[in-house]
């Protein structure tokens, strides 16, 4: 079982920066690939950030590309995600995700064993 919390969300004016965090438990944290994903108002929830389990590899979907950067510390539990260029269509719920893995990464939410409870982030224009 792993439990994970977010952290780190708020508002913040286009263009500007915020990091979240993800503290998960358990002693197990480095055999799980994690993901960020989010929805926004009205929406499906859409896939943010993918990372594998030793952080050697990372996904984005385009909408992201470039402005956003998910990172890991396997010491620490903790999974991040740094975001930067923000823009009102980022307006949405942040939530974390871990899923049992032997190698790589999701990018489906369905592929994911186990989710946070979501923090916001909103972006004013």
């Amino acid at each position: 079982q792993v439990q994970l919390v977010e952290s780190g969300g708020g508002l913040v004016q286009a263009g500007g920066s915020l990091r979240l965090s993800c503290a998960a438990s358990g002693r197990t944290f480095s055999r799980y690939a994690m993901g960020w994903f989010r929805q926004a108002p009205g929406k499906e929830r859409e896939f943010a950030a993918a990372i594998s389990w030793n952080g050697g590899r990372t996904y984005y979907p385009d909408s992201v590309e470039g402005r956003f950067t998910i990172s890991r510390d396997n010491a620490k539990n903790t999974v991040y995600l740094q975001m930067n260029s923000l823009k009102p269509d980022d307006t949405a719920v942040y939530y974390c995700a871990a899923g049992l893995v032997v190698s790589g990464y999701f990018t489906h939410a369905s592929e994911y064993n186990y989710w946070g409870q979501g923090t916001q982030v909103t972006v004013s224009s």
